[in-house]
């Protein structure tokens, strides 16, 4: 439900049993969406059919019956609990060990992803799985398949994917190139870390469907000389993308720059056109 609970979006719930309706409510008024209208549908167009209202942070009234949906009118306590529209949501939105795409990086990369409806993203080196979870944002019909060898990591993907309402991400707990084999060829492929390795770039690339997308990110120099040699070999183009925050200088403000992030892009030629 996360994605769709924008303020006024009108949403018709189905309920799997009498518990459901008190565990949206609960839900939504833990996501800062207590104060939406809900009207709860009993037994429709039978002999008990019934209907009651109530306010979500107020709890549900009386026992709901087994056969339900709910009908609500999202109300958000404050605006900032809807989910931005646009990529590069906030990195407080993703639980992560430092190891992510940061927002302004990662706004950018979807945008050089370009995520299409039903396309098929791989997302080498998850992290956290932000821009997986971006990508299966844009659209609800995109897909993502997430290569994450850290197990702890692997986990924290999942719970990301789950918090952000896109749980069918799927996640591969292997390295690549080896994890790659027998998978659902991407439309487009993003390689957050590894792109270094030996034959990573190569399986990639041959597996990408005509007319695909590969975006590499490289913080590291030994990443960018790979890349150097991808653009020789594939073609695309290279950027240099630098952000620096304003951050505390004692009783003053100064701006820290980050290590800049190198991304490369390429599309892949469609030989059928």
């Amino acid at each position: 439900m996360r994605p769709f609970l924008q303020p006024g979006a009108r949403l018709l719930v189905l309920c799997a049993d009498e518990q459901s309706p008190a565990q949206v409510a609960a839900w939504l008024t833990q996501e800062g969406f207590g104060r939406t209208l809900c009207h709860g549908l009993e037994a429709l167009g039978g002999p008990a059919e019934r209907r009651y209202d109530f306010v979500a942070r107020e709890g549900v009234p009386g026992t709901p019956g087994r056969l339900s949906l709910l009908a609500l009118e999202s109300v958000p306590d404050k605006r900032a609990f809807s989910l931005p529209l646009a990529s590069g949501l906030p990195d407080s939105c993703f639980e992560h060990d430092g190891q992510m795409t940061k927002r302004e990086i990662r706004a950018v990369t979807l945008s050089s992803l370009a995520p299409r409806a039903g396309e098929v993203l791989w997302d080498i080196g998850g992290g956290s799985g932000s821009v997986g979870i971006e990508w299966m944002l844009a659209d609800q019909t995109c897909r993502t398949i997430t290569l994450e060898p850290v197990p702890e990591r692997a986990a924290r993907i999942a719970r990301n994917a789950l918090h952000l309402g896109v749980p069918d991400l799927q996640i591969v707990q292997a390295r690549a190139p080896e994890g790659l084999k027998n998978l659902p060829c991407p439309d487009a492929v993003f390689v957050g870390g590894g792109a270094s390795r030996a034959g990573v770039l190569e399986a990639a690339w041959a597996a990408l469907r005509p007319g695909g997308r590969m975006v590499v990110n490289a913080v590291v120099m030994e990443t960018e000389v790979r890349l150097m040699q991808a653009v020789q070999e594939w073609g695309g183009s290279l950027t240099r993308l630098a952000v620096s925050r304003m951050e505390d200088v004692g009783r003053l403000h100064g701006f820290r720059p980050a290590m800049s992030v190198t991304q490369w892009v390429a599309w892949k030629p469609d030989t059928s056109l």
